[in-house]
Formats: C-alpha cells, sequence, structure tokens
C-alpha cells in the first residue's frame, strides 16, 4: 500500500499557487481558470515528500483521441459542462515522458499531479452554481485519477473573500474502483524557523506554555 502522508516545504508550490492565481484572475464565467502540474519527489520511510513542480502542455483541446475521450466517456458520464474545452486537463504523453526522465536522472519519481478548483459556485455561470466544489476530488476528478493510478492527487482550492483570495489543499489517493472514494492524506509542511532554530543547536523546549 502507498503511504498516506505527505511531506513538503511550502515554497516547493509557490510557481503552482501563482499561476492558479494568475489563471484565476483572468478567468470569466465562460472560460474556467485551469492550472495543472506533476509532482516530482521521493517516498521516504512511511510519506511521500513531494520535492518539485513541473508544469507540462495541455492537449486537451487540441489531441483528437482526447477530444473523441471526452465526447464519447467524459461528457455523457459528467455532464455537458465538459464540452467547455478548458474543462479538464490532459497532458501531453511525450512531455510527460520528458518529465519522468528528468526526474529519474535527479533521484526523483513522478508522485501524481496537482490541479486548481476555484469557488465556481460564486463565480461561474448562475446554471452551475448548484455544485459546490472545495479541495475534494470531483466525480470527474475520482474519474481522471483512477485513470492516472498515482499514488498522490492534490487539488488546490481557491476562492476570494473581503477582496482577497484564500487557499486551501488536499491530497488522495486513487480509488481503487470506479465505486469506491478516494482516500484522504494527511499533510506536513516543513517548519522552516524549527529547522533553523535546530541547526544552531538551539535548547529544546521545556514544555511550559
Amino acid at each position: 500500500m502507498s503511504p498516506e502522508l505527505v511531506l513538503l516545504d511550502p515554497d516547493v508550490l509557490s510557481d503552482f499557487l501563482a499561476d492558479a492565481t494568475r489563471e484565476y484572475l483572468a478567468c470569466t464565467p465562460e472560460l474556467p481558470p485551469r492550472s495543472w502540474a506533476v509532482l516530482l519527489g521521493r517516498f521516504v520511510d512511511d510519506a511521500m515528500r513531494v520535492e518539485r513542480v513541473r508544469f507540462a502542455a495541455n492537449i486537451r483541446e487540441t489531441d483528437d483521441t482526447v477530444l473523441q475521450e471526452f465526447g464519447a466517456t467524459i461528457i455523457p458520464r459528467f455532464g455537458a459542462c465538459y464540452a467547455n474545452g478548458r474543462r479538464g486537463y490532459w497532458c501531453e504523453p511525450r512531455e510527460l515522458l520528458r518529465i519522468t526522465e528528468e526526474a529519474e536522472a535527479e533521484g526523483l519519481e513522478v508522485l501524481g499531479s496537482i490541479h486548481l478548483h476555484p469557488d465556481w459556485h460564486r463565480i461561474g455561470p448562475p446554471h452551475e452554481r448548484g455544485l459546490r466544489v472545495s479541495q475534494e476530488p470531483t466525480p470527474m476528478d475520482r474519474h481522471l485519477f483512477q485513470g492516472a493510478g498515482w499514488p498522490l492527487n492534490m487539488i488546490l482550492y481557491l476562492e476570494r473573500r473581503e477582496g482577497r483570495l484564500y487557499h486551501a489543499l488536499g491530497a488522495w489517493t486513487a480509488p481503487s474502483g470506479s465505486d469506491t472514494p478516494c482516500r484522504p492524506l494527511a499533510l506536513r509542511f516543513g517548519t522552516p524557523e524549527f529547522e533553523g532554530s535546530a541547526a544552531r543547536g538551539a535548547a529544546p523546549c521545556s514544555g511550559r506554555p
């Protein structure tokens, strides 16, 4: 069984958060924001440690095989909203192979992917606002996670509140079957302040509040 704990430093996702934010700010109800990337890292003891994020070409709107898959399977199963070419992401296979080979050269592995969920129930077209989204996977996500079979599937949720953007992060297993859920994975973020203090030989906490 794959580890159910994910380790990462917050700055590892900084480029992805910046890309997701740009997409969010530029979107319209007709043109949803989309941001997707590959997660590279290592298996360490009982955890997966994310160390790199790599962006890749999206062929969702340009590849005939992908368009046929959406037309024949995804749109009938998950709804007409997926006829919009900006819905969903499909990584170009040769680029994924290149990313995988470059990762292996650095001693890393492809652990999975991360993608954006916006607060579409607030900013999307009125007829789509009944479906509330978050950092949890949608039925479409579960379908794609199962197809990819990666052990780590992360979702960054962005929402606007009082003029500011806030985000939440979820990490999930791939479902083992079409009727099984994605299990949540525990997230642990590195704390640079503690690491710096430890390196300087700081005394341990006394236990007092």
